[in-house]
């Protein structure tokens, strides 16, 4: 464990002690938020990316040493463990240098060197292989002529067989091929097929395989799933070649040719193949791993974004034959009325639409409106901007993205939360509690179908779940949940807690009435104290009695906060009152390190605490820069280059960004422009959900292709 523990303090480069505590802390069962948030003093404030970083890597070198494990037991009990094979098992860093190791001796399939073998050709090999310089290979050869050997020539390609197998499984020989052909393989492809398609950049495209960009990788492996491509690795094969007769041609002698022969044989015919399938497999879990990475910031930033609080909301979910479904929500998403409408002028009810909408916005006073971006969508926001000039009262509306709103709506889930509605409107509740709330709405739905990721269906889904339900769990978690409100999704969601806690928590509070202390947790079926540790400090309860409560402090550390108030001269009534708005500053007159030391706490947490204190159930998405609402509508055809426009980012991606413009049809920031220095992505700079500057560079209205410049031009 201190040898596994050393490995991943010198890659991660963390201290050793720190590394320690956090895989203690995780073996332990300690769920991932909780450690970054309550064992601060432990992990050195490790946050919960880099905890998560740390789990995968162990969960990993874990697996390599169970893997080891494994394959030594295999050779011992062949006979054949030794020193030799002992030192190559130790030192192999990963799987695939633990498969070369085992491959000599792992069962094959019946080969074309087994049945050499089987033929009684290994002496034969053998003698090849010594190479002594007066060896007649054909006399050699002639020795072994039996009636399933017909004559020397079948002797010797039965030896050259097994060499050229032997040759493909040497574990040192494919570690230095693995190593070439990372450095200078080159990936070529061309069509498959006549015809236009997608993947037509790729009909005659050749680039070195360690120069090729993550969405490269991932779009020519669908182009050959699809057969549209043919791909094939290029290397230079007589460097290539080389490397593999190094080990085993030792001279020019004739049994040194039939060697060589055989050598360069098993290059073609086994090495090679397999390389080129290690290779490509490399590039393409990379490439997988790069995509989960940019598809988790992305879900990341569009869960955290900044939700329209205090708000009645209407939510329109657009629709040719089934018409534009309509849901009006409260400030805390109670449906209050819901309507059907057909706002397109086809249908020829564009009156009676406008009737409807602005009878429903004067009646609840509705103050923002989300309209979804999928089939009609644009047609219905020109209806909507038309529209909003008519209302009694200012109204604005957004754009919000639908991706997963019919997953949602058709699940049970869904029937459970809105039995009396049809699918097509629960899918308008949900558009509008987007915008009200975008974390606590989009938890209701697969990560996957979120709709931020590029190539997110060829991810490998056991991996892209597991990732995404991270990033999720972490949000939730940084944000915090109301105990008498969130919903049994958004509670199972939150540290400790499983889908049937969660629901136990809601039907307490149904039986019950509304929680007044976490304590009360303690009383909800299967909710044990290990449960309620994991989960108390990210529960919170507005108004409670005890004020700690609507806090984020642990309690745990209630005695410890409620001594430093007493030591400052405050009391809990006066928590997140302007009574104590000078509690930093006594804190740290007082002095930090004495004042933990008194409470017998770390710094990390009287520095949590006192900043809980100050400002009770916190939400960091309030100090992000609201969403950019509109009033009015541009066309495709009202787009000129140069024009300058404000935009939100509605995807990150490899090679640029995404740009709600306010023209249904998004924009794209090509990487190239999104700033005057170089960036190697364009995370860099941008996060879904920032409302950008940008400035048309050209529109192509046949393809609806928008491309945009955050580059200001120059005057």
């Amino acid at each position: 464990m201190t040898e596994l523990n050393r490995q991943l303090a010198d890659e991660l480069q963390l201290p050793l002690a720190r590394v320690q505590a956090a895989v203690e802390l995780i073996d332990a069962g300690n769920t991932i938020p909780f450690i970054a948030r309550y064992r601060k003093e432990a992990t050195g404030s490790m946050d919960d990316q880099l905890l998560r970083q740390l789990a995968d890597r162990l969960e990993y070198l874990r697996g390599l040493a169970a893997r080891k494990e494994t394959v030594r037991a295999a050779l011992e009990e062949q006979g054949v463990y030794g020193p030799a094979l002992a030192l190559a098992l130790e030192k192999a860093a990963t799987l695939a240098e633990v498969e070369d190791v085992y491959r000599p001796y792992k069962p094959k399939r019946r080969t074309r060197a087994g049945m050499a073998k089987e033929k009684g050709l290994a002496p034969l090999a053998d003698r090849l292989l010594a190479q002594r310089p007066g060896d007649d290979p054909e006399a050699l050869a002639a020795d072994y002529i039996t009636e399933q050997v017909p004559d020397a020539a079948a002797a010797l390609a039965g030896a050259r067989d097994i060499i050229a197998e032997t040759s493909a499984d040497l574990a040192t020989l494919r570690s230095r091929l693995r190593a070439f052909y990372a450095r200078t393989a080159v990936l070529e492809t061309e069509a498959a097929r006549e015809g236009d398609s997608v993947y037509s950049g790729y009909y005659a495209f050749s680039r070195p395989a360690a120069k090729l960009a993550g969405h490269q990788v991932l779009a020519i492996d669908r182009g050959e799933r699809e057969e549209w491509l043919r791909v094939r690795v290029r290397v230079e094969e007589g460097k290539a070649l080389a490397l593999c007769c190094a080990p085993f041609v030792k001279n020019t002698t004739p049994a040194a040719a039939q060697v060589k022969q055989a050598v360069e044989d098993g290059y073609a015919r086994l090495l090679h193949p397999s390389l080129a399938r290690e290779l490509r497999a490399d590039l393409t879990a990379k490439a997988a791993e790069g995509a989960i990475e940019v598809f988790g910031k992305n879900l990341r930033q569009l869960l955290l974004a900044a939700p329209v609080k205090g708000k009645v909301a209407m939510g329109l979910d657009p629709g040719y034959r089934m018409g534009c479904k309509v849901a009006v929500v409260d400030a805390t998403g109670k449906v209050l009325d819901t309507a059907v409408v057909y706002p397109l002028p086809e249908f020829k009810r564009v009156a009676q639409a406008e009737t409807t909408i602005l009878h429903l916005i004067e009646k609840h006073h509705v103050e923002i409106i989300a309209i979804g971006n999928g089939t009609a969508g644009a047609e219905t926001e020109q209806f909507a901007a038309a529209l909003l000039p008519k209302a009694g009262h200012p109204v604005q509306y957004m754009v919000v993205s639908e991706a997963g709103a019919s997953v949602y709506s058709a699940s049970k889930l869904a029937a459970e939360e809105f039995p009396e509605y049809d699918v097509n409107l629960r899918s308008a509740v949900s558009i509008a509690r987007r915008l009200q709330d975008p974390l606590a709405e989009l938890v209701k739905i697969d990560p996957k179908a979120v709709g931020v990721g590029q190539y997110q269906h060829d991810m490998p889904p056991a991996r892209l779940a597991a990732a995404l339900d991270g990033v999720v769990e972490d949000c939730v978690n940084t944000v915090g949940v109301d105990l008498n409100t969130a919903s049994a999704p958004l509670l199972e969601r939150v540290a400790g807690l499983t889908k049937s806690t969660a629901k136990n928590i809601v039907k307490y509070r149904e039986e019950s009435g509304e929680f007044s202390s976490r304590k009360q947790l303690l009383k909800v079926k299967g909710l044990g104290p290990r449960a309620f540790e994991q989960c108390a400090g990210f529960l919170r309860i507005p108004g409670a009695a005890d004020p700690l409560d609507s806090t984020a402090v642990h309690p745990e550390s209630y005695a410890a906060a409620r001594r430093l108030l007493e030591e400052c001269g405050y009391t809990p009534s006066q928590i997140g009152t302007g009574e104590i708005a000078h509690l930093a500053d006594t804190v740290k007159a007082a002095g930090e390190n004495k004042l933990a030391q008194t409470l017998e706490v770390g710094l990390p947490t009287l520095r949590d605490m006192v900043a809980e204190l100050l400002r009770p159930g916190r939400d960091m998405r309030d100090e992000l820069p609201p969403p950019l609402l509109r009033s009015s509508v541009l066309q495709l055809a009202d787009l000129r280059p140069g024009m300058k426009l404000q935009g939100t980012v509605r995807n990150v991606i490899d090679f640029g960004a995404f740009v709600d413009i306010g023209v249904h049809q998004d924009g794209l920031v090509h990487i190239s422009q999104i700033c005057d220095r170089y960036i190697k992505h364009p995370g860099e700079v941008l996060r879904v959900g920032d409302v950008v500057t940008v400035w048309v560079l050209q529109v192509d209205a046949a393809k609806k292709r928008i491309g945009l410049t955050m580059k200001a031009p120059r005057a």
